[in-house]
Formats: C-alpha cells, structure tokens, sequence
C-alpha cells in the first residue's frame, strides 16, 4: 500500500535536557506486521470475488464457490480501514511531517504510482482488448479518479488527501505555514463542483471527481492513531477481542449475502471488526529472528498491492468455476491465493532491487 505506510521512523536525535542528545525513535516492526495483513486480506478478498462473480453472486449457480467466496469476503473488510489507520498513525504520531517540502516528498511518492500502474492496466486491458472505452478518454478520467482496470488504485484516490490534510493540520500547529499545501486542499475541495460547472456550460459529460474522503476514512485514520499510539501493556485482556473478532465476520457474511455485496467501510461491522484486529495486533512483539523479514516484505507492500491485480485476473478465472464442490472451492481458493501472494510480493522485491521503488512503489 501507499509508500507513506512505511514506518521508517526519523532516526535523527534531537536535542534534550543538560545538552543530551535524545534517543531514536523505536522502529514500530508490529506496524510492519500489520502491514502485511492488511495487504494479504486485501488479495484474500479480491481472489474470494472471483469466485463470487463467477456464480453470478446467486448461490444457485454454485453453492460451493458462493460460499467459498463469500467466507473470503467476510474476513477481508478490516484491511482497507486499517490502511486509514496506518496512515493517521504515520502522520501524527510515528514521523510527523517537519516542513511542507518533506510533506510533498512523500505525497510525491504515492501520486508517481499511482499514475505509472494506472498505465500499466490500461496498456495491459488494451493489449487483452478488455477495456470498456477508448484509452485515451479512460487516461483522462483516471486523473480525476480510478478506471475499471485499475480499479483497486481508487483507496489512493483518498488516502493522499487524508494525510495532506492530516499534515497540514500538524504543521499549522507547528507554527509553519504550509500555503501551497492548503491551495493543493483547497482546490481538491472545489473541484467536483468545478467540474459540474463546467459539465452544465459545456452540456459535455465531463469525469466524476474521486480525490477527497468521507466521515469514515478521516475517522480511521484519527481513531487509529491514537488507538496505535497506546502505550504498550494498557490493554491487558485481550480475549474478549478474539471472541468478538469471528463475530463481527460473522456479521460481515451475513449483510454481503442477505443484504447487499459489498458492505461499505463505514459499516458498524468492519469499524468492530477493525479495532478488534488493530488491537489484536498493536504491539506485538515481533520475535528478533523474524524483523528483518518482516520489513522487507512490508516495504515491499505497496508494490505487491499496485500489481496483484494483473495476477488475479490472469490467473485465477482460468482455474475457478461455478460447479466446485465446497471443500475443493475452499482448497483452491487458497491454492491461488499463496500464487497470486507468492508472484506478487516477488515481482515488488525484483523492482525493488532494480531500485524503480520510487516508479513502482
């Protein structure tokens, strides 16, 4: 996911009493953990929807592959909040942005992804003849929000705005004056209704607008941080979370089938459900042998996520069908599941060492 995820703490000492320098900030390996969850769940829903679509979402097409993907569904809506939550963490606790410049960096370092794999899907949906519209006019619209190839790069669409309007409340309160930043939120602010001015003068249907947030992302992010930023040992039972946890996906199942598919993020379902498993895993003690793993797949995380897509849909609908038997629908789903994980998180570490991080993420 987005690069500013990365907990790469500021290692720089700054001054403290009698002329002492202060210690470097701990390196926050549990976030690393998470992570990693979070982009696994995330590739664990979008293999789990093949198997839905390919029933049409109508268990009558296929019981076994209904279900198959809907218990995948059900453990996955916890990721994208947690995204949120990360971000709002980084930002206000973890290395809070010291100047507008630092800040532009690191919008910089999402914004160049973002784009760079929006070219890639639509190169790729023309090369296999999948896209729905010209690519030229889907180029256009992607500048203004996510297009169906690469329609998993709509989360960007709002995380870059949260944590410019995070940083920019930081820096206010630090005394800076980040102008260019509040001129940057300021014109994504006015931009939907700029452009349905333009759309009524011109009669031309112009894009929909999806850069900003809503309630619930902003307050994922706030609410996470402060969750995150909990001194270790202030929660000492943690197993009531871990009856609640298989609960509340419980309820995810239940509303994506007997309701509607998919239950939106700002459900009381997956706020639950996100606490439970941020808390769950805020603070764990990574063991020695295991952290340098465990940080360099999680810097490898947002490459992984910008491409597995490409995976998913090259691979998995080859294999899945609406006529599998449950426990096969169920094996399979995680046989492709370690595939698309396996390829993915290796082709972001091959990118990574090419040093194209920067282009990639």
């Amino acid at each position: 996911m987005p690069n500013d995820i990365a907990v790469r703490l500021p290692q720089q000492r700054g001054s403290a009493p009698d002329g002492q320098t202060a210690a470097p900030r701990e390196h926050r390996f549990d976030i690393d953990l998470m992570r990693l969850i979070c982009s696994a769940t995330i590739m664990l829903g979008h293999v789990g929807a093949q198997f839905i679509h390919a029933t049409g979402n109508d268990p009558a097409n296929g019981s076994g592959s209904y279900w198959a993907g809907h218990v995948a569904e059900a453990i996955n809506p916890f990721a994208v909040p947690l995204y949120f939550a990360i971000a709002g963490w980084a930002v206000l606790v973890g290395a809070p942005p010291r100047d507008g410049a630092r800040m532009w960096q690191r919008i910089v370092r999402n914004i160049v992804p973002l784009f760079a794999w929006t070219a890639v899907y639509l190169v790729w949906a023309w090369l296999r003849d999948r896209n729905d519209r010209p690519m030229t006019e889907l180029a256009a619209n992607s500048l203004f929000g996510s297009v169906q190839p690469a329609y998993h790069l709509w989360f960007m669409y709002t995380y870059i705005p949260i944590i410019a309007l995070l940083a920019f409340a930081m820096l206010i309160k630090a005394g800076k004056r980040p102008w260019r930043l509040g001129a940057a939120l300021l014109g994504i602010a006015v931009l939907p209704s700029v452009m349905t001015t333009a759309t009524e003068v011109t009669g031309r249907e112009l894009p929909s607008v999806a850069w900003g947030f809503t309630t619930y992302s902003l307050v994922y992010a706030v609410g996470g941080a402060l969750l995150f930023a909990l001194p270790a040992g202030t929660l000492r039972w943690r197993w009531p979370l871990v009856v609640l946890l298989p609960l509340t996906m419980a309820g995810a199942l239940w509303y994506n089938t007997q309701i509607h598919y998919v239950m939106p993020n700002a459900h009381l379902f997956v706020a639950a459900m996100s606490i439970c498993v941020l808390l769950l895993i805020s603070r764990v003690r990574v063991p020695e042998k295991w952290r340098p793993s465990v940080r360099k797949l999680a810097n490898a995380a947002l490459g992984a996520y910008m491409v597995h897509v490409l995976f998913v849909e090259e691979i998995v609908p080859r294999f899945v069908s609406p006529d599998l038997g449950g426990p096969v629908a169920g094996l399979l789903l995680v046989g492709l599941l370690i595939t698309v994980m396996a390829l993915s998180f290796a082709t972001s570490l091959l990118w990574g060492k090419l040093n194209l991080r920067r282009l990639l993420g």
